[in-house]
Formats: C-alpha cells, structure tokens, sequence
C-alpha cells in the first residue's frame, strides 16, 4: 500500500488522490531464488514533486525518480511562398 511520496526528499504523506500520480510497475515476486508470478507495484508522487519529477523501472537499479524534461512549445516558422499551393 503506497503512504507517501516516491520522492525520498519529499515523502509527503497520501491521504487523498486529488493530486499527484500513481505510476504502477510490474515486478516479480521471488521465492528462494525462483521468480514467480508478477505482481503490481504502485508508487505515488504528489502534485508538486509531479511537476517536477517522473518515475520509472530500471531492471538492475528497480525505480528511479527521474528530473521531467521541460517540454517548449515548438512553432513552425514557415514562409508564405514555401507552402504548396492547393
């Protein structure tokens, strides 16, 4: 059961999903050595480490906290004469 935020920094405790992200992530349950049947893992970061950070698995490290890339609006510029005429 997730209680608070994946980020270690943060660790703001869950009390309602208003805000903020669940990520669920497949891994396996091991017994004695031997993998079994996969199970769901769930991980919650708060609205405001959500805008910041994004999770994700990496098989030989399990989960990352990973700074989100600032997505710019990227605009066209194109000139009059170099659109087709219809």
């Amino acid at each position: 059961m997730v209680s608070h935020c994946a980020n270690p920094q943060c660790l703001k405790p869950l009390h309602y999903l208003r805000e903020g992200k669940v990520f669920l992530f497949t891994g396996r349950n091991t017994s004695k050595g031997k993998s079994t049947l996969p199970r769901l893992e769930h991980y919650w970061l708060c609205g405001a480490c959500a805008k910041e950070w994004t999770l994700m698995i990496d098989e030989e490290n399990g989960v990352q906290l990973l700074e989100r890339k600032r997505r710019r609006a990227r605009t066209a510029l194109v000139a009059p004469s170099a659109v087709p005429a219809l």
